[in-house]
């Protein structure tokens, strides 16, 4: 009797039933965790779920797919019929063909102009072209970057704090289109210095001179409010403001001859192309500032936000700056720029309005099929238009990405 428990403890101790249960059980949820990792790890990249497990998993990312905000845009990126009704018998033919061809189906409007003269070579869709406008987005940065210049406040390597380590000269900011440099700006100017620039360089007034159905836009009396933005966004994505094609080329061809604003003709008859006569609007103080902001213009074609020009282009220098935006449904996309060619220059500006297909850099994109048209047309060899001779053209600086 007194050896039975020894016995009975003896065989209890190295073959306990609870020690063997925990390592079978430690074992088998190992096993259901590594196949549980994996059947989630296929479910990220299945549409379809089959598996209990899957289906909850499903619903978990619709639920929070549903929560996301996606904007809805009214508009189409297309359209059929859009030269109907344009009066062309003053245009230049090549010129105007090279726009229709690059443009295509796209919902938007094309608006060559002859810089040192102020001659429209080609206006494609001139319902849109000449209508009310549409916010600027960021091509508005070519007033600002021209005021801030104007004001003293930075020079194109003046680098402004944007937040936390982050700083940016104005170069990088034209190319890359950085919204908080502008915004940053705009602040500093304040909304009367801002408004004022905008003004001598053409928004918020007729561009052209006696052309029928043209509208001039509209730029606000006060900064917006500051729930909205205030200065900052009118700086940054044009808030608040509606600028028209028109006003566009003319800005930059005061910036392609060197700060000439010059009213833009639209010849009607070939009596009116073989008697015209250049109207100046006035003289902008911007022809020390145009190598400052030049550099970040070509920048944007050759590494930033215009990049996509130099698809289709690449002889000769382009400068440019491209906007993208939307408003009330409607997505808006925008590339003013000018060929900087030994032959002469010509200002280019396309705008374009619809849905998602619609964006600053596809404008770049056609733009540079333009300038292709033209080039494969020799435009650029013969008879291009020239700058006359004792007409100072500020040439810009070369940059590299």
């Amino acid at each position: 009797m007194c050896l039975a428990p020894a016995m009975w403890a003896a065989h209890v101790n190295p073959h306990s039933p609870n020690s063997g249960k925990s390592k079978s059980t430690k074992v088998n949820e190992t096993q259901r965790t590594k196949r549980r990792m994996r059947h989630l790890a296929r479910s990220r990249s299945t549409t379809v779920h089959t598996s209990g497990h899957g289906t909850k998993f499903a619903r978990a990312s619709a639920s929070t797919s549903r929560r996301r905000y996606h904007e809805r845009f009214f508009m189409s990126s297309f359209a059929e019929g859009i030269t109907g009704g344009d009066v062309i018998e003053g245009e230049d033919p090549v010129v105007r063909q090279a726009a229709i061809d690059a443009l295509g189906n796209m919902n938007g409007t094309v608006v060559a102009i002859q810089p040192t003269s102020g001659r429209v070579l080609a206006m494609v869709n001139q319902k849109l072209a000449l209508s009310s406008g549409a916010q600027p987005c960021s091509t508005i940065k070519l007033s600002v970057a021209l005021a801030a210049l104007n004001e003293g406040l930075v020079s194109k390597e003046t680098e402004v704090a944007l937040g936390g380590r982050s700083r940016m000269n104005l170069t990088q900011a034209l190319a890359r289109s950085n919204n908080a440099y502008f915004e940053a700006l705009g602040r500093k100017l304040g909304f009367e210095k801002v408004a004022y620039y905008a003004h001598q360089y053409g928004l918020g007034e007729l561009a052209g001179y006696d052309i029928a159905g043209e509208q001039s836009g509209t730029y606000p009396d006060e900064a917006i409010p500051q729930k909205l933005g205030g200065v900052g966004k009118m700086c940054s994505y044009g808030e608040g403001i509606s600028m028209t094609p028109l006003q566009l080329a003319a800005m930059v061809s005061a910036i392609a001859n060197g700060g000439t604003l010059y009213y833009l003709q639209h010849p009607s008859t070939p009596e009116e192309i073989t008697n015209f006569q250049p109207r100046i609007k006035r003289q902008l103080d911007i022809a020390s500032l145009i190598p400052e902001i030049s550099v970040g213009m070509a920048g944007a074609v050759q590494y930033g936000t215009a990049r996509r020009l130099g698809l289709n282009f690449s002889e000769e220098e382009i400068l440019g700056k491209t906007g993208t935006c939307s408003h009330a449904g409607t997505r808006y996309g925008w590339f003013a720029s000018y060929a900087n060619t030994s032959s002469g220059r010509i200002v280019v500006v396309v705008f374009l309005q619809g849905g998602r297909p619609t964006f600053g850099p596809r404008a770049a994109e056609i733009a540079g099929l333009i300038y292709r048209n033209l080039y494969d047309h020799n435009f650029f060899i013969a008879g291009a238009p020239r700058p006359p001779a004792d007409t100072a053209v500020a040439r810009p600086a070369s940059t590299t990405p």
